[in-house]
């Protein structure tokens, strides 16, 4: 054997250490093209990275993938920070990344993009699903922090426009780590509560990572499963998140929610005072209509052609009246003779005057007995008569055949 001889586990041993403890290769920023991207079930991520000239293998095992705010993409180029080591097994080297970003739009833009396009796919924000806001609510509750400027517009907007609602503050971090889920915690317990009638979601302005709880698909998702109408305030008029998209209303301000959730009293007054003055008018209006018809009608029609007419019509109404009392006189007589005629029919057919007569009417097991053979020896039976009933026990029966005489 040769004495330069080496296997292959040791030549790819001995390249990996060359490469690790090379100063450059042990934490170096690499520029490519993401490809054959594969986010696997394992929670590591492989691709490659790639320029016009070459390709570089590359994973990023489950650990670092957490601090990602964007879902990598084939055809995206990033700036991959990492270490380039070899995979002895295969023979390769690659770059072992522990952080990634975007190369010119910032990670945040593209998460925003990225979930924004999957949930209006999925149809968190289509129109039919949006609930309408209660114009005289009697309760709103307000999700934010509950030291913020936004609360304290948000009140004092409601009490002064429509100082009948009552107003809950659920508080909740609006900024920083838990953010999003305190939110989405805050809506949820609003709605299993049960007893507001609109939400205001939202927190004053703010650069795109304070405003990035609103842009959680957590928050997101608890906003289009409330059964309550949800107002989003987040930020400045120009500031537009994911709840905004998802809000069954949208405001641009904290304050301009407000606004939106409650009509204003003087608002109220101004409007009922205008429809009170429209059917004052209409009444009145309709009233001189009637009164100018019955004038023209009266200047027609003579007085006393008027009273001949009634009498006329009175005189023959009364004969009529006094035809159907005859009527009904007759066919009550003979009604009644009909009855008598039943009644006496029905009682000569009674059980109760055959009984009065000396006779009973035996039953057995509440049936009645019609035949001898309806009855055993030993057999308890009751005996109605006219005026009790009897119980007793049979000790025998005897079997006779009547005869007419």
């Amino acid at each position: 054997m040769k004495t330069n001889t080496l296997t292959v586990s040791q030549v790819n041993t001995y390249l990996k250490g060359l490469i690790e403890d090379d100063v450059i290769m042990s934490s170096v920023w690499v520029k490519g093209e993401i490809s054959n991207f594969k986010h696997h079930s394992s929670g590591h991520m492989y691709m490659t990275l790639k320029d016009s000239d070459s390709v570089l293998k590359a994973v990023m095992f489950k650990g670092n993938t957490f601090k990602l705010r964007f879902m990598p993409e084939d055809g995206m180029v990033v700036l991959a920070h990492g270490r380039i080591s070899v995979y002895e097994q295969g023979g390769q080297y690659q770059l072992y990344i522990d952080g990634l970003e975007p190369d010119g739009v910032g990670a945040l833009y593209i998460a925003y993009e990225q979930l924004k396009n999957r949930l209006e796919a999925e149809g968190y924000f289509s129109l039919e699903h949006k609930k309408e806001i209660p114009q005289l609510p009697k309760k709103i509750a307000v999700v934010t922090s509950p030291t913020g400027a936004a609360v304290r517009d948000i009140i004092n907007v409601i009490s002064r426009r429509y100082p009948l609602c009552d107003i809950c503050v659920y508080p909740a971090l609006v900024q920083g780590s838990g953010a999003a889920q305190d939110i989405a915690r805050a809506i949820s317990e609003v709605n299993k509560i049960g007893d507001c009638d609109t939400i205001i979601c939202g927190r004053g302005g703010g650069s795109l990572e304070d405003l990035w709880a609103f842009n959680e698909e957590v928050v997101a998702k608890a906003i289009y499963n409330s059964d309550i109408p949800v107002i989003s305030a987040v930020g400045h008029e120009t500031d537009y998140t994911i709840a905004d998209f998802v809000a069954d209303l949208r405001a641009p301000t904290p304050s301009a929610a407000a606004e939106l959730a409650v009509i204003s009293v003087l608002d109220l007054k101004g409007y009922i005072s205008g429809v009170q003055r429209r059917i004052n008018f209409g009444c009145k209006k309709m009233i001189d209509d009637k009164i100018m018809a019955l004038k023209s009608v009266c200047g027609k029609i003579s007085v006393q052609g008027v009273l001949n007419g009634y009498n006329q019509k009175r005189m023959y109404i009364d004969s009529v009246l006094k035809d159907i009392e005859g009527l009904v006189s007759e066919k009550l007589l003979g009604l009644r003779e009909n009855l008598s005629v039943s009644l006496a029919k029905l009682h000569a057919l009674s059980p109760i005057a055959v009984m009065a007569r000396g006779y009973a009417a035996i039953f057995k097991d509440e049936k009645i007995v019609k035949s001898i053979d309806d009855i055993n020896e030993g057999d308890n039976i009751k005996l109605y008569l006219k005026d009790g009933a009897l119980y007793t026990n049979v000790t025998k029966k005897e079997r006779k055949q009547w005869q007419k005489k």
